[in-house]
């Protein structure tokens, strides 16, 4: 359950920052997950050249998206009750998931993603009906490039283009010298909370150590755009929560914490 604090700063500025949102074990399972996902080749170049299509393999931005269906672990994580309860306190009852990612940076050659809000992909029109959860799944800090947000900046839609350097996100303006910029400096198992109007991206690796980030973006049921937008997604939370069982046939929860506990 996340702190009155957090569900304030939430509301008012668009994100909140929770250290250590997982435990240990749960970290390990993740990153554990994480390196077989690697190890089998899942994740795929997305940086190019500056014409979106080359792929540039000096400046390297790898991603897996959706991540749910290669990845049987990572496929209990949006059941845990930790997630549930926090995406609940925050957006409030019936949601579901909507999207979920890994982007990982390699030591000395990773590839930040350029400025962008949530709800430009999305085509979302009240952005705080959504919350983006990005997991530091390695310590995250300025050095490796991680997570920086524009506290506040939810209020206001910005303009996005494609983004040629890669090869299919698009891109919005950011003012470093008139915006307040803040950099998500956590420990591996922390999480920052966003809703979809927040403008957020990541910078290069420059370490010599891996850093990867992953992403679950939560959306309030009346909010999607058509059926299709969530069609076969698990619903997280009110009338249409089944415990997984209608999108995969199996009661989900306590799954993670289970597979956690066993590491």
């Amino acid at each position: 359950m996340l702190a009155q604090h957090h569900i304030d700063q939430f509301k008012s500025e668009g994100y909140t920052i929770v250290e250590h949102f997982f435990d240990d074990a749960e970290v390990a399972l993740m990153q554990q997950e994480l390196n077989q996902l690697v190890a089998d080749g899942k994740l795929r170049n997305v940086s190019t050249h500056g014409d979106g299509q080359t792929p540039d393999n000096a400046q390297v931005n790898l991603q897996i998206c959706p991540l749910s269906p290669e990845s049987e672990n990572f496929h209990k994580l949006p059941f845990a009750e930790t997630i549930r309860t926090a995406v609940k306190q925050l957006i409030g009852e019936d949601f579901f998931l909507l999207l979920d990612q890994i982007f990982l940076k390699p030591g000395g050659h990773g590839a930040g993603t350029n400025w962008h809000q949530d709800h430009s992909y999305f085509q979302i029109d009240d952005p705080s009906m959504g919350t983006g959860m990005w997991i530091a799944l390695h310590d995250a800090n300025i050095t490796n490039g991680t997570m920086h947000i524009v506290p506040g900046s939810d209020k206001t839609a910005r303009e996005h283009v494609r983004d040629m350097g890669s090869d299919h996100h698009i891109t919005c303006a950011v003012d470093d010298k008139t915006e307040t910029i803040i950099p998500v400096e956590i420990e591996a198992g922390g999480a920052l909370f966003f809703n979809f109007g927040i403008a957020h991206c990541t910078l290069a690796n420059t370490t010599d150590k891996d850093r990867a980030g992953l992403a679950l973006h939560f959306l309030r049921s009346e909010c999607a755009k058509s059926d299709n937008q969530a069609f076969n997604k698990p619903y997280l939370s009110g009338p249409r929560y089944s415990r997984g069982e209608s999108e995969y046939g199996e009661n989900m929860e306590g799954a993670w914490e289970a597979t956690a506990a066993a590491i």
